[in-house]
């Protein structure tokens, strides 16, 4: 049941040292916007793994601009609030014309990722155990993820390549056919009767080698294929129900296509798996908590999480002809070709509101997981739901799909 915003600003009180105040001696990196914060919403920040499961970080992906612009991606992670991101990019964005092109690309993505987090002095998760131990020294982390297969072109061994490289997450499926297909994308004509046979056996050496399967961008053929292979839980990390449209007609017709089914997300439940929503048909912090109001209703408390599908860090403006361009018809990379909420100005090197996690609304006052939080406590979401919803149900599969390994 939702709060009423008189019952709310009741509960507003000033910051103090038995307030807010406590909560960020208790956690250092909790001293952006404190004053802005309520209490209540920074001691659920301080003591719940927020994380991101779909956060896309702008890297080079060609050798020679190696290795790209400095970022500050742990101001950006100790502003939102977030423990953790599963910190991914795609090799797609523009076509890939020759043998070899998407390998060196992704190579190339995670160098420039190495540097990344070097110059921010943050490390890679493997497992849950680092996850919590990142949490525990409040340090901010994230979860190497690539979208779509297509760095694999057809050679199952470069999955172990990457596993050395720290991938623990992989994107089966992006808005582009691999040259070696591995199955049907939810926004193209069906040409591969869902999960190909290749398909298959990255499915199977992910779960052989520890690495979590993210089934965003399948059709629904593709889906119910791959839950009859996976051994381990799977995750979608970006999504949203169907009938969760939004106010603009325009987007709702655009993302019409990527969203999930009540019928479709029950399927997903009842194999364990986890489906995040993400921030897009979502005007308001409030309307994004009630899309995940309604999700959960779906599939139950313990099957949602949240993945954004947006851009802690700026945009990255590759130079020639590789990559997307600002203001282009970029249909491979949805990221970069929609318009965002209301359309309007971030600022300098912020991009479109909407586009950057920390300005994912307009007129966003506090770091996306306090907005986030708070808005979930008025939508009527208790603390136990939010610690599962905010990361505790990705860390339940992130676990079984890495544990052991």
């Amino acid at each position: 049941m939702e709060r009423t915003q008189e019952e709310w600003s009741r509960r507003k009180f000033i910051t103090t040292v038995t307030g807010a105040g406590a909560v960020m001696m208790l956690n250092p990196l909790l001293t952006w916007a404190v004053n802005d914060v309520d209490p209540e919403v920074a001691a659920i920040v301080s003591k719940t793994i927020g994380i991101d499961t779909h956060n896309h970080i702008d890297v080079p992906l060609n050798a020679a601009e190696l290795p790209g612009p400095k970022v500050d991606l742990a101001g950006e992670m100790k502003k939102s609030g977030l423990s953790a991101i599963c910190m991914t990019f795609a090799v797609d964005y523009q076509q890939l014309r020759n043998p070899g092109d998407a390998y060196n690309r992704f190579i190339n993505g995670l160098n420039a990722m190495d540097k990344v987090l070097e110059s921010n002095n943050m490390k890679r998760s493997m497992n849950l155990a680092d996850l919590r131990a990142a949490h525990k020294e409040h340090k901010p982390t994230v979860i190497q993820s690539v979208e779509g297969g297509h760095f694999l072109e057809g050679q199952l061994d470069r999955l172990g390549v990457a596993y050395n490289r720290g991938l623990r997450h992989l994107g089966l499926l992006h808005d582009n056919d691999a040259s070696v297909p591995l199955g049907d994308v939810y926004t193209n004509p069906a040409r591969w009767g869902g999960l190909t046979t290749f398909g298959a056996d990255v499915i199977k050496e992910c779960n052989k080698l520890g690495i979590l399967v993210d089934l965003a961008h399948a059709s629904n053929e593709t889906i119910d294929a791959a839950l009859k292979v996976a051994t381990q839980p799977v995750i979608i990390s970006h999504t949203g129900l169907d009938t969760q449209l939004g106010q603009n007609p325009f987007m709702a017709k655009m993302m019409r296509p990527r969203l999930i089914s009540k019928e479709q997300a029950k399927i997903v439940a009842n194999a364990g798996g986890v489906i995040s929503v993400w921030t897009h048909l979502a005007d308001t912090p409030l309307e994004y908590a009630r899309n995940i109001r309604v999700l959960v209703d779906v599939m139950g408390i313990d099957h949602v999480s949240i993945g954004t599908d947006t851009k802690l860090t700026p945009a990255y403006r590759p130079a020639g002809d590789f990559g997307p361009k600002p203001g282009g018809n970029n249909p491979g990379n949805h990221q970069d070709s929609i318009p965002r909420g209301n359309n309007g100005s971030g600022g300098k090197d912020r991009g479109r509101v909407g586009e950057r996690t920390n300005e994912a609304w307009q007129d966003q006052q506090t770091g996306f997981y306090y907005a986030v939080v708070d808005a979930m406590l008025k939508t009527g979401f208790t603390e136990n739901e939010i610690a599962k919803i905010g990361g505790g149900n990705f860390c339940r599969v992130f676990d079984a799909a890495t544990a052991g390994h």
